[in-house]
């Protein structure tokens, strides 16, 4: 059998494939969360409609006005960021 750093193949992989020290409850209150953070669509129909839509247009044509760019602040912008991600940075 081969070896790995001195180990062969079957000590190698002897362990779990995804060795995580949260439970499984743990895991799925943390993706619950995380869906949450986000807003991300409940239903399937949500999905769905946003899917059916058709994609924005890239053309030039389609916008022929300037359109102006709103100026942020890095450090306005970097607060933002890190409310979002529940960050303390005060």
């Amino acid at each position: 059998m081969p070896s790995v750093g001195g180990m062969t193949h079957a000590q190698h992989v002897s362990g779990p494939a995804y060795d995580d020290p949260s439970t499984p409850s743990e895991l799925t209150a943390d993706c619950r969360a995380a869906e949450e953070r986000l807003s991300l669509p409940r239903s399937f129909d949500t999905v769905a409609r946003a899917a059916a839509r058709p994609a924005p247009s890239i053309r030039f044509e389609d916008f022929p006005r300037e359109v102006t760019k709103l100026e942020i602040h890095p450090a306005v912008a970097a607060r933002r960021i890190a409310a979002a991600l529940d960050l303390d940075l005060d």
